[in-house]
Parts: structure tokens; C-alpha cells; sequence
């Protein structure tokens, strides 16, 4: 079996709505992202048996080990903030069980959502473009569910990777976590919603804002940022250049529920021709 293009790893999630639940977590988000832009993609996760991880990633490679549980989250969002509860929890993703064939990806995404994936993972991929969506590192749960924001430990160490990427929501105020990914890592990504995003890079850092898109569902939107960032960085070997493609796949994204606007590579293209003053200043 080859490696695949793009490998992402984390918790596939049950998101949980009225009616019922759909997949989501930036496994579902990134891999579904890097599919639509035509890569060979896998998945390495954790879920209980009952999820059918094919219908809900159809055409995707997906390794999945079983657990007891499969994470489950109930968002929540009023005025633009988001409320979670987490109702149950996977267990956590070893490096045993990331198959050998997918050690050889040429880009490779960490994306924990509850602190699953262990920084030190990237070791696994050294001649990968490896990015971190750090938000699944700054959340803890509250015995009643809910969750709650913690702030990076900094004896965890993001060596290994080559972008970071984070909200504003999740960063809060946290310094000492970006001095530390500055420190360790080429790039970091901020992203801030209608804010547009900042991004630090050779020693400066610099804004993008936001491409116009109708708001109907925010959820996963950090997520696709990220992956079609790593993708064209990848691409391009141009930080602007993924700023651009990153930030008009995460506006087409939120104009849907769940991943149904996650966009094409020519719908992405065509969002960046009509918008040619979005850019990295």
C-alpha cells in the first residue's frame, strides 16, 4: 500500500444536534478538506465499532483502532460564541497505531480533539510538512461535560512541526504558548473568524482578513484553515500563498452545515479571483 498525500490524526467525533449527530472533529473537517482538493488522504483514529466511518468518509483510507467510546460533542452557539459538552471520550492515539505505510505521507496533520494525539507523534513523520491544530491541547472537561479552556503546557514540545495553527478563542491570552511555537516552529497561524488571521513568519508577524461569506455554521472552519494551508504551502512553498488559499476555504466552508460547503479546489479559485485585495499585508 503507498502512503497517502495528506494523513490527519485525531478523534473522528460524534457532533451532536437535533435529531440526531454527525461526524465532525478536524479528522472529519481536514480529510474531507484534502479530498475535495483532489489528494490521496488517510485517516488514523479512534471509535467505537458502530460508527461507520466509511459512509461518513467515503473514498477515504481510514485506520481506525476500536475504542470503548467515540467522543462525543454538543455545540452550542449564541452571539458568536461557542459553548461544548463532551458526553463521552476515545481513548488516546499511540504511535503503534499509526500504520507503518502512513509514516511515508508527504504532509501530515495532528489534530487532537481532547489532548488524543501526543505532540510528539510528529517524530514519526521526518521527511513530512507537518502541522499541529493546537486547539485539541488547550481543552479540558469539566465533570459535568462541559468544556473548558487550559493553557498549553509547556513541557509538551511542538518540535517536529512546521506550522501551528490556533484560534484566537482557544489562545485566549497565552503568551508564553506562542513565544514557545514561535521558538520551535517556522510558522504560526492565529485565526480569529470574521477577523480574518495573523500569521507569524520569518521573524515578523503579518494579517489577512476575512474572504465575505454568509455565516451558517462556524464548526470546522479552524480546521479546513488549517488544511488547505499546510496543502498549498505545500504546493506553492509560499506563506502568502497559503494565507490566501486557506482563508477563502474557510469562508466557502461556513456557508453550510457540517462539511457540505467544503470546497473544490476550482470553487476555491474562483473565490480568490473575485476578492484579488485579500491578502497577507
Amino acid at each position: 500500500m503507498t502512503a497517502p498525500d495528506f494523513l490527519v490524526i485525531g478523534h473522528v467525533v460524534k457532533d451532536v444536534s437535533d435529531g440526531g449527530w454527525r461526524p465532525g472533529g478536524t479528522v472529519t473537517y481536514a480529510a474531507t478538506q484534502a479530498a475535495r482538493l483532489g489528494l490521496g488522504v488517510g485517516v488514523v483514529t479512534r471509535a467505537s465499532a458502530d460508527v461507520d466511518l466509511s459512509a461518513h468518509l467515503p473514498g477515504i483510507c481510514v485506520h481506525r483502532t476500536l475504542s470503548g467510546e467515540t467522543t462525543t460533542f454538543e455545540n452550542r452557539y449564541e452571539q458568536g460564541t461557542r459553548e461544548q459538552h463532551v458526553w463521552t471520550r476515545g481513548s488516546a492515539i499511540e504511535a503503534e497505531d499509526v500504520p507503518r505505510e502512513c509514516r511515508g505521507a508527504r504532509i501530515v496533520l495532528l489534530g487532537p480533539v481532547l489532548g488524543e494525539v501526543a505532540p510528539g507523534l510528529a517524530k514519526l513523520f521526518p521527511g513530512a510538512l507537518v502541522g499541529f491544530c493546537a486547539q485539541g491541547w488547550l481543552r479540558d472537561v469539566r465533570p459535568d461535560g462541559l468544556v473548558v479552556r487550559r493553557r498549553w503546557d509547556a513541557s509538551q514540545s511542538v518540535h517536529g512541526a512546521h506550522v501551528v495553527v490556533v484560534s484566537d478563542e482557544d489562545l485566549e491570552d497565552d503568551e508564553d504558548a506562542l513565544e514557545q511555537w514561535r521558538r520551535e516552529t517556522s510558522i504560526v497561524v492565529v485565526t480569529g473568524g470574521k477577523g480574518g488571521a495573523r500569521v507569524y513568519d520569518e521573524g515578523r508577524w503579518r494579517r489577512i482578513g476575512a474572504f465575505p461569506h454568509e455565516e451558517v455554521d462556524p464548526t470546522g472552519a479552524g480546521d479546513v484553515f488549517a488544511t488547505a494551508f499546510v496543502i498549498a504551502l505545500d504546493e506553492t512553498k509560499s506563506v502568502a500563498s497559503a494565507a490566501r488559499f486557506a482563508a477563502a476555504a474557510a469562508g466557502l466552508s461556513i456557508e453550510a452545515e457540517g462539511t457540505a460547503k467544503v470546497a473544490t479546489r476550482e470553487e476555491i479559485e474562483r473565490v480568490l479571483a473575485e476578492h484579488p485585495g485579500v491578502v497577507l499585508k
